[in-house]
């Protein structure tokens, strides 16, 4: 088992910028830690990176399977091909592993009959099995990423517990599949095996979370005027930060410039799909694009965000709900993913399924290039991270749950081997987890359905 990361004092200086209704989180500054503190972790078997460089981990999601011809890699170990579904991922190849084996017995039907879509979605992150019930007595279990959130909570000090985002919007209630809750299909985070956390979708209700300081109502009044007066939150703030940039090292203050830089323009971006959404006609809320490849690298990049400030531990992102039914308009594709997927071995639907796949490695591919680009100590955002991207069926025609496509990018500081191709021999989903766990120092006999750790170094 890898030794998790020794506990160090916990930073508290300038770790927020503050002013009118905003709370902007900081990455750490070098130059700004306590001489104590520094000498500690010089102390210490992690060094003094440890300080930049706690782990963050995500867990990013697909619907319906994939087209497996094409998806998975060929040889093995570093020697390995990437299946061209993945060539998005090629310039990322050495941060990354496919692991094959992996599954999830608990999502079979195991006398429930049908509803292999919900199980899917449900016991992606928790390795349980969902009772089915459309009603108000949900019952699951609790997901990894709850797990990480709750045992960190006690020696943390980040903002927010946990991230969870989707691009579809939240139900928690009614029957979608099969008699299945919509509970299960829409939500992959679960704090206890009877309460989903819903996920939030609208870019701007996130950047308000992360960044909107004091109340609601403090939050709100704020939002409004500074969408009257047309001004960046980082305004509100620029007092503070000419403070704090009279403390920073050169170093820091390029790396403040740059953070700052990047909230700026994310929230220009929000700002210019609020004004879209204004018009009559407009077919979302405000602050959610319209483009849906957009979408979702805002939320990436919201996620990058905070993980960058460590504000939070720990993220869930959806693509997209499973059992999607949407369509691709910029690819050609006008059928619903899911009829797709039921795709009968026919060439012609096999091949948009391909596209689709293609798709959304693209977006992860985005993903782990944001985090590569963000320097951290002596390495970068991706090296202290583990993102866990995958989809709870295998093949949308037969709505297996076996040999389940999972790529793991990251290293975990160090702990995480990468380039690589890992075959396991049919062995819970949940391994995997229980390991993590491992990583982040937090002790669990077992996560769901887990049997064993699954050796990742």
């Amino acid at each position: 088992m890898p030794a998790p990361t020794p506990a160090l004092p916990v930073l508290n200086r300038r770790q927020f910028l503050t002013g009118l209704g905003a709370l902007v989180s900081l990455p750490v500054f070098e130059s700004l830690i306590p001489g104590p503190v520094l000498r500690a972790a010089e102390a210490s078997a992690a060094g003094p990176s440890s300080l930049l460089a706690p782990l963050r981990t995500a867990f990013i999601y697909v619907p319906n399977g994939v087209n497996n011809a094409h998806w998975w890699p060929t040889g093995s170990g570093s020697s390995y091909t990437l299946g061209s579904s993945l060539s998005a991922l090629e310039a990322h190849k050495s941060d990354i592993q496919v692991i094959a084996g992996l599954g999830h017995k608990k999502a079979n039907g195991n006398g429930d009959g049908p509803g292999d879509h919900a199980r899917a979605s449900a016991t992606f992150l928790t390795g349980e099995q969902a009772r089915k019930t459309s009603g108000s007595n949900l019952r699951v279990g609790r997901s990894i990423d709850q797990m990480i959130a709750a045992g960190l909570a006690a020696t943390s000090s980040h903002r927010l517990p946990s991230l969870e985002l989707s691009c579809d919007p939240p139900r928690l209630a009614g029957n979608c599949d099969s008699g299945y809750s919509c509970a299960y299909q829409f939500n992959l985070s679960w704090r206890s095996e009877n309460q989903p956390v819903p996920a939030e979708r609208n870019p701007r209700l996130v950047f308000e979370r992360m960044f909107g300081g004091g109340s609601i109502q403090d939050t709100t009044e704020s939002r409004a005027i500074r969408a009257r007066q047309r001004r960046s939150i980082l305004d509100f703030v620029m007092d503070d930060t000419r403070r704090l940039q009279r403390d920073l090292g050169r170093a820091d203050h390029a790396k403040l410039d740059e953070y700052l830089t990047s909230v700026r323009e994310i929230e220009r971006r929000i700002t210019s799909f609020e004004s879209f959404a204004a018009r009559p006609d407009a077919p979302l809320p405000a602050g959610i694009p319209s483009d849906y490849e957009e979408h979702m690298r805002l939320m990436c990049d919201l996620m990058v965000l905070g993980f960058q400030t460590r504000s939070t531990p720990v993220a869930t992102l959806m693509f997209a709900s499973e059992s999607s039914g949407r369509t691709f308009p910029s690819l050609g594709i006008t059928e619903g993913h899911h009829s797709l997927s039921h795709h009968a071995q026919r060439a012609d639907k096999l091949a948009q399924i391909r596209k689709i796949d293609e798709f959304y490695i693209r977006q992860f591919a985005y993903l782990v290039n944001r985090m590569k680009s963000v320097r951290e100590g002596e390495g970068t955002l991706l090296d202290n991270s583990l993102l866990v991207y995958g989809s709870g069926i295998r093949d949308g025609d037969r709505h297996d749950h076996v040999d389940l496509p999972v790529i793991l990018a990251g290293r975990a500081g160090g702990r995480v081997q990468t380039g690589r191709f890992l075959k396991t021999n049919d062995q819970p989903m949940s391994n995997l987890y229980l390991s993590m766990l491992d990583l982040h120092g937090v002790k669990a006999a077992r996560v769901g359905d887990s049997t064993a750790r699954l050796k990742l170094a």
